[in-house]
């Protein structure tokens, strides 16, 4: 990739237009102090403040979800994590005879968290938006929503394995999605369905990226970063993925010995924490096929390779959705090299804006800090 490729306007998913996102996130955790070392607990607070629908309140996961529009969006997925939890994907084989989606739905909570999706189906039905299968016995058509969902493994994380998403979540990040005007960048870090998320010994989250091909196409990522794996490399400290940030972002640099050291030591005791998961949406206003949009969603995952070692472990369950809004004409075979090309590059910058965006967080379940607490000598 051409580090001085150009981004979208707010070099987010949203610059597909047509593309809305929303985040539900519960979050009962507190920030930490700084500690006396990098990945020191002590001084950490362990809080417990009060929360909605859980006994305990000890809340730190959410929902996502992607908005394609009332005409809906073909959509392709590949899966390549060896512990995916999903909804609806067998729909979107391109032998199978349904051809767009109406929404994409992420969410903490592992299986549990497919719930969610029961909220943003309802709101599409009440919206009249999905696949026509006839009248209704008020003579309205009726309509069946198409929502394929992944969730990423996050139970626990906030102190009770009860505190997970269901079909509120999933209304709630709807209505967020309708109110906010259209071309509004989401929100980055730790929201939605990053709320809980965890990138191998460093707080996780959301992140998302753009870039405007020379022809004026545009392509878009969106991630749940929550890998079992590294997102840096522990014997320098650089982030994998910070080498495809573009010419004008700032890229940390490998920080202090210190710091590297505390890190090293942290990645080795997070490893017994192995359940995860990274979820990616890519979007481009281009019209492909549900085999190619197939095509683009598995190059998405060399974007997500380029940014955590090891990547599509037995303990993740990595899927990536493919949309196409199919508002610009199909692209030739030079055109789609250069949309496959920008699909990868943006979901590795797009791992990297969630691990800048993350904030370190405290639960009773435990303490992850972010990059930017753990490295702080990295961006200074």
């Amino acid at each position: 990739m051409s580090t001085d490729a150009r981004p979208g306007r707010t070099d987010s998913l949203v610059d597909v237009a047509g593309i809305r996102v929303g985040h539900a996130t519960r979050n009962s955790a507190a920030n930490p102090p700084a500690a006396t070392t990098p990945f020191s607990t002590a001084g950490a607070p362990h809080s417990n403040p009060s929360g909605v629908g859980c006994p305990s309140g000890h809340w730190l996961t959410g929902a996502t979800v992607v908005l394609t529009g009332p005409e809906g969006a073909v959509c392709g997925v590949d899966v390549r994590g060896g512990g995916p939890g999903t909804r609806e994907t067998d729909l979107l084989d391109p032998r199978n005879l349904i051809e767009r989606v109406h929404a994409v739905v992420l969410s903490g909570g592992s299986v549990f968290g497919l719930a969610a999706a029961d909220g943003v189906l309802a709101r599409l039905e009440r919206d009249r938006i999905g696949f026509p299968v006839g009248l209704g016995l008020d003579g309205q058509p009726m309509v069946v929503p198409i929502v394929p969902t992944a969730v990423i493994f996050d139970l626990g994380r906030g102190g009770d394995p009860r505190a997970r998403p269901d079909s509120t979540f999933g209304s709630q990040a709807y209505d967020a999605a309708l109110a906010s005007p259209a071309g509004t960048p989401p929100q980055q870090g730790n929201v939605g369905a990053g709320t809980g998320a965890v990138a191998g010994a460093l707080k996780g989250g959301v992140g998302t990226a753009s870039q405007v091909l020379d022809d004026g196409t545009t392509v878009a990522a969106l991630v749940v970063a929550n890998p079992v794996g590294s997102v840096l490399d522990p014997a320098t400290g650089e982030l994998w993925g910070a080498r495809h940030l573009l010419t004008h972002e700032a890229r940390p640099t490998t920080g202090s010995p210190s710091e590297l050291a505390a890190y090293r030591q942290r990645l080795e005791q997070a490893q017994s924490d192995r359940l995860a998961t990274t979820l990616i949406v890519v979007a481009t206003d281009v019209t492909l096929t549900k085999a190619r949009c197939a095509k683009v969603a598995g190059i998405a995952h060399d974007g997500l390779a380029r940014a955590v070692s090891p990547v599509h472990t037995m303990f993740d369950g990595d899927t990536a959705f493919a949309l196409a809004t199919c508002a610009r004409p199909e692209p030739g075979p030079a055109r789609l090299h250069a949309l496959l090309a920008a699909a990868a590059d943006c979901t590795t910058r797009a791992i990297v804006h969630a691990v800048l965006a993350a904030e370190s967080v405290t639960t009773p379940a435990g303490w992850w800090p972010s990059y930017r607490d753990a490295f702080p000598s990295a961006l200074s």
